[in-house]
Parts: C-alpha cells; structure tokens; sequence
C-alpha cells in the first residue's frame, strides 16, 4: 500500500490598524543647498499608544531644478514588548537619496511625479530583558534600499502650469528591499511596501496639508507577514 499525505501551509498573517502623523519639510539655504527636516508619530494597533517615533534631517543639492541629492540622518525610538516587558529601542540610521521630479499638462491640470531612490545604513538595537527592564545589547548593522513614486492631481484646472492653491488627490508608493545582514532583519530580499492615497489641500506655495489612507506590507521572518491598515495626517512645507 502507498500512502500520500499532501501537506498546505498558509501563511500567517497578521493585521492591523494604527494612526500615523507626519511633517515633512524643507528650508532653503541658497540657489543650490536646502535642508530637509521631519518628524513623524506611529501608533500602535488600534491607536493604543505610540509605537515609533523618528527624526530625520539631510542636507540637500540641486543637481539641476528637477533633480536632487540627498545625505543626512535619522533617529528612529521603537516601542518594544519581550516576554511580557515593555520598552523603547532606538535606532540610528546615515541615509542619501536621490530625487528625480517630472511634471505635464493633462487637461489643463499639472500634475507632478516625484521618483525617488533611498538607501540607509540602519543601526538597529539589540533589545533584551534584563531585571525585568528591556535594554540595549548593542546593534545590528543593515542597509536597505527604497524606491518612491508619488503624484500629485490638482482637482480644478490649473491654465498657469503651476498649481498654486487648492484641492487635490495623492497616489504614491514605496518599496524597501534588504540589502545586507538580512539575518538582523526578515531573511529576505523584499522587505515591506506601501501604497497611499490622499486628499489634500495646497494653502499656498509653501504648504500643503492631507489626510489618506496606506496600506503596508511587511514581510516577517518565515511566512509570516502583517498587514496594517493606517490613517495618515501629514503636513508638507516648502521654505
């Protein structure tokens, strides 16, 4: 007699819903030389507490008007839970990116497309429980590369070729690939994606405000992954 035994394993999944509030930023320094400055607020599922928060700030080139580079730095504090302790785990990361923006008339709307490539030297800490406090046992070096599209569409027709001021609708997305030390992090190459949409308001040349919606996919070790279902208020200025 032979016996098969067919086996199916699903993956675990994981979901959730959390809030996120972002200001981004840039101040001009002079024709060729701006800084680049943010800081955001990550909840926890069900918007219990935070769960991240992150500084970043780099020093910016104008290569030409519709290109960018980038280098600066970011610090990033993670809420933390291990065996039953709470606490924080800072990371610190060197990052430098590149910026292409593209922008066309379509129907008298202009609309803008912003490409980006960011990669990160991430120093991740090495949590651990120690008298019942969770602390840092060092870190753990990754490099990690992301890839961003986002475009803006003005609602109402912009004859000038330049959207000065009003209501419109954002679509981006981003995906970050594992490039180094993949142990520390998955063991894989993908690492998560996010996709967004919003709708904003331009106030006027020099800010914009909205709220959206995105939807992130991370990959965990194995075949486990979560998936969160995140409400974002962000707030753009130009200096």
């Amino acid at each position: 007699m032979i016996s098969m035994v067919t086996t199916i394993s699903h993956a675990q999944t994981t979901t959730q819903f959390m809030g996120w509030m972002a200001v981004f930023g840039s101040s001009t320094l002079n024709s060729q030389f701006s800084l680049h400055w943010e800081s955001q607020l990550r909840s926890e599922d069900d918007l219990k507490e935070m769960m991240t928060f992150i500084l970043r700030a780099g020093l910016i080139y104008k290569l030409k008007n519709n290109q960018t580079l980038t280098a600066g730095l970011a610090y990033i504090d993670h809420h933390r839970t291990m065996d039953s302790v709470s606490g924080w785990g800072p990371e610190y990361r060197i990052w430098e990116q590149y910026v292409l923006n593209k922008s066309f008339s379509l129907s008298s709307h202009f609309i803008t497309i912003q490409n980006r490539f960011r990669l990160e030297q991430r120093f991740n800490s090495k949590s651990m429980v120690s008298e019942n406090e969770l602390v840092n046992d060092g870190y753990n070096f990754t490099q990690r590369l992301r890839y961003f599209a986002r475009s803006i569409y003005p609602l109402a027709a912009t004859p000038k070729n330049a959207f000065q001021q009003g209501t419109y609708l954002s679509l981006q997305d981003e995906i970050f690939f594992n490039l180094s030390n993949t142990s520390a992090t998955n063991g894989k190459l993908f690492d998560q994606n996010r996709f967004y949409f919003s709708v904003g308001y331009r106030f006027n040349q020099k800010m914009d405000g909205e709220l959206g919606y995105m939807n992130q996919l991370i990959a965990r070790s194995g075949d486990q992954k979560t998936i969160n279902h995140i409400l974002q208020l962000a707030f753009y200025f130009r200096l």
